[in-house]
């Protein structure tokens, strides 16, 4: 049910992944759009169905029951064959796919790229396209902001810029072209694709990154548009609880919390492990330690093989996996663990958003990263960070050590406080304030100046 206010300007918010969805960005799409809502906007949210989460993505119910009440979730149907595992659906398993599968595969890619350019889910843009026009004649926009990836949802606003001439943002959160692991651009910018995010960069009113990296490299590329480049970092969200600082209970639970992808240095976490708790020279700081790994494995609903193996070959040195952990439960996982592990893959331009809740937590941190992680300069005012110094067994296995002296230290207490303290810049709601404020004076300027709706 939907409560929204009568007045104020109306912001379309486009995000394909939105709750129930545990996708990538999600906590960051549902933080925004409560944000515009808090400040007194109409919101509206297009986003695909929830049984596209359920079936595919995987999905937590909990999040949809933290989407602001004002806010209004529009579902615009989206087709997408290729995860469908329903073989007696004649829509998405016709007999052409049955029987030539590979020719079905390049018809249907071709068609997803004739829309635009995004395998999968380019026909979703004439949908949302329509939704968008749709609504604005029901109750005239003033502002469109889409959140990719995917990055289809940048549409709506050049569409509405284009026939209704209203203001739109890009949330690009990482990059398109750009492949943010390897620092080098992935598709050339004459392609559709380079073209389309040219256009859409131009011509936005602000478009955000989550790291100074990223908008750094975007101004490079496109410096005509630099000066409307703004840097508008993940964070933690308000509604977590703070964790009872404790001095650490004895044996240690060292715990993981977040999505682990194939970018992610399991391998080298769990290596690390085994080296720390049955090396050679056992870490005698993690006597009967054992370590928990939660969160969904790999992208989707179903784990993934090769990373659940790589934790089953832990199972005998007290590492073990536990599952995704709805939003609900997030709070109460935290208050399990005695040290946070970080394992982080990318560099310069990779900032995971888990870093942020991680230091809300004021508990010890013990980082896995990949050389030139940005996670790195999140971390370098957190009074509890204990950095493995490369990635090999012994540095891991260092690193784990110091944060359990950390977690027994007498002064715990102390330096809990002091930590959570210096993590509090990193809000959610602190970090989007800024932007939220900048766009209401946009949208009120244009109002005085008398601009259409």
């Amino acid at each position: 049910m939907t409560d929204r206010p009568a007045t104020g300007p109306h912001v379309l918010y486009v995000a394909w992944g939105f709750p129930p969805s545990r996708t990538g960005g999600v906590h960051r799409a549902l933080a925004t759009a409560n944000a515009f809502a808090a400040d007194g906007w109409q919101v509206s949210v297009l986003t695909a169905p929830r049984e596209v989460f359920r079936d595919v993505t995987g999905s937590d119910d909990a999040l949809e029951r933290l989407v602001d009440r004002r806010v209004e979730v529009i579902r615009v149907p989206f087709s997408w064959p290729a995860k469908s595992t329903d073989l007696t659906s004649r829509s998405d398993w016709p007999a052409g796919r049955v029987f030539a599968p590979r020719l079905w595969n390049l018809r249907r890619t071709r068609r997803d790229l004739a829309a635009f350019p995004e395998v999968g889910y380019g026909p979703w843009r004439h949908r949302i396209e329509r939704a968008a026009l749709d609504l604005h004649a029901r109750a005239p926009i003033d502002l469109v902001m889409a959140t990719t990836n995917p990055q289809v949802s940048i549409t709506c606003g050049l569409r509405l810029a284009q026939t209704h001439g209203v203001p739109y943002v890009v949330d690009f959160r990482d990059a398109w072209t750009f492949h943010t692991y390897s620092g080098t651009r992935r598709i050339p910018g004459d392609s559709p694709a380079g073209q389309w995010e040219a256009r859409a960069i131009r011509g936005a009113t602000e478009v955000w990154f989550v790291n100074e990296a990223l908008r750094r490299w975007h101004a490079g590329t496109y410096p005509d548009a630099a000066d409307h480049l703004h840097v508008v970092m993940n964070g933690y969200d308000r509604d977590l609880p703070e964790p009872v600082a404790r001095q650490g209970r004895s044996p240690l639970t060292f715990g993981y919390l977040g999505t682990l992808t194939p970018v992610v240095p399991l391998r080298e976490l769990v290596e690390g492990w085994q080296y720390a708790v049955a090396g050679p020279d056992p870490a005698p700081e993690l006597d009967g330690a054992r370590a928990e790994l939660r969160g969904y494995l790999g992208y989707y609903a179903t784990p993934d093989p090769d990373l659940a193996a790589l934790v089953d070959r832990a199972a005998p040195h007290r590492m073990s996996y536990g599952g995704p952990v709805s939003k609900t439960e997030v709070a109460g996982t935290y208050a399990a663990f005695d040290v946070l592990i970080l394992a982080l893959g990318g560099g310069e331009y990779v900032t995971s958003g888990k870093v942020f809740e991680y230091a809300s937590t004021g508990l010890p941190v013990v980082s896995v990263l990949t050389e030139g992680n940005a996670a790195a300069e999140v971390l370098a005012a957190y009074p509890r960070w204990h950095p493995a110094a490369d990635l090999s067994g012994p540095a891991i296995a260092a690193a784990l050590a110091s944060a359990a002296r950390d977690a027994r230290s007498p002064d715990a207490a102390e330096r809990a406080r002091l930590a959570q303290q210096a993590a509090r810049a990193f809000r959610r709601d602190v970090q989007l304030a800024p932007r939220v404020a900048a766009l209401r004076e946009l949208v009120t300027a244009r109002r005085r100046e008398g601009v259409a709706r």
